[in-house]
């Protein structure tokens, strides 16, 4: 998968990505090393909602991704519900760590399913894979939970930057080929449907012929 980044303003597609999950699983942390390689360790939460920008350079085309960092908090979840309805793909993000980060993912993936669109692209990030002599959620247990809901599935560390690429470029890339095939599904139809009505223009010419 031949994957860069640029900081061109020019781009083919505009993407909107949501990182979801509790408060203290390292989105913000996740967010910042991804986009400007740096680590924000400052463990201040985020109120609402921020969003950052980058452009990867993806088979030849340019994604300009809008990453929205959504707060974990409780009392958000409300106003942050609003985005998921605007994402064509989410990272949901949990804790290798905290076990009830992990628990509370069926918490967020009901969510996910009651306000996206029903073909958003997801994939499962458990986070923190620097510390994992503390681990408290086996590889196991994050890859089954990934295969359940179709997702595909990578251990993470903000610290380290160990697959953060590999995880925005994965759910790019599946993005792009999933509206590129809508695009081609599209041109099929449409070729269809003007094939019918050539041939019902052509039968209606005939009819006219033969009457006469």
């Amino acid at each position: 998968m031949s994957v860069s980044a640029t900081v061109s303003t020019s781009y083919d597609y505009l993407f909107k990505v949501l990182l979801c999950g509790d408060s203290g699983v390292g989105k913000t942390s996740m967010l910042c090393r991804f986009i400007s390689d740096e680590m924000n360790d400052a463990h201040i939460a985020t109120v609402g909602i921020d969003f950052k920008i980058k452009v990867l350079e993806i088979k030849g085309k340019k994604i300009k991704l809008q990453v929205w960092d959504t707060a974990g908090q409780e009392r958000f979840k409300a106003l942050t519900a609003q985005y998921y309805r605007k994402a064509q793909g989410i990272l949901l993000v949990y804790d290798i760590t905290n076990e009830k980060s992990f628990e509370n993912t069926a918490n967020w993936l009901r969510m996910i399913q009651e306000n996206a669109i029903s073909d958003v692209k997801m994939m499962l990030i458990a986070n923190k894979a620097d510390i994992s002599k503390n681990r408290k959620v086996t590889t196991h247990q994050g890859k089954q939970l990934a295969k359940d809901y179709g997702m595909d599935f990578l251990e993470t560390s903000a610290l380290t930057a160990e697959n953060l690429s590999e995880a925005f470029s994965i759910l790019t890339e599946n993005i792009l080929k999933h509206m590129q095939n809508q695009f081609d599904k599209e041109v099929v139809n449409s070729q269809l449907s003007i094939n019918k009505l050539d041939s019902y223009e052509s039968d209606s010419k005939q009819e006219s012929s033969c009457s006469c």
